[in-house]
């Protein structure tokens, strides 16, 4: 099986935001990969991966970095494949909005589809949605998985009718 989704992260301690996308494509039951890549200190393996992707078979590629942010940016220069930025708080960070802004700017000609801060989540739901356009079972899981969203709303409604107070009409 040939992954359809490339999961990158410029560090690995960009994984427990991370790991929310591939928790998403493990439930949708799309073949996905994760590597630590960094723009930085790694820019050679970086221009690999990305040139070489669409020819592995990855049609999505999830990059995720923190601080300066500069991992969806580069891949996308080197890449025709959407590529999903997921801005990471981390040690460095300023609260995060260095890696919101550094994915969301990007320069014309260079896009990156970017997801809110450790969003990594909806970056999965936004993969699957991209992939489901050329696929009817994965449309229908992706369907299905969007009306479980409602449910759980509709269920977290009832379960606030539990809780009483004087003046709650």
């Amino acid at each position: 099986m040939k992954p359809l989704v490339s999961i990158i992260m410029g560090s690995t301690s960009d994984m427990p935001v991370m790991q929310e996308a591939a928790k998403v494509l493990d439930e949708l039951e799309i073949p996905f990969e994760i590597n630590a890549l960094s723009a930085h200190r790694t820019p050679e393996l970086v221009m690999k991966f990305a040139t070489e992707a669409r020819s592995k078979g990855v049609r999505v590629i999830i990059a995720g970095a923190g601080g300066a942010a500069h991992l969806p940016g580069v891949v996308a220069a080197f890449t025709t494949l959407p590529i999903i930025g997921v801005p990471c708080r981390s040690s460095i960070s300023l609260d995060g909005w260095d890696s919101v802004l550094s994915i969301l700017q990007m320069p014309p000609g260079i896009p990156v589809a970017t997801v809110g801060l450790d969003g990594a989540r909806n970056a999965g739901i936004l993969a699957a949605q991209i992939l489901a356009n050329a696929d009817e079972d994965l449309h229908g899981r992706v369907a299905d998985f969007k009306v479980n969203l409602k449910s759980k709303i509709t269920k977290a409604n009832d379960d606030l009718k539990q809780f009483e107070f004087k003046f709650r009409v």
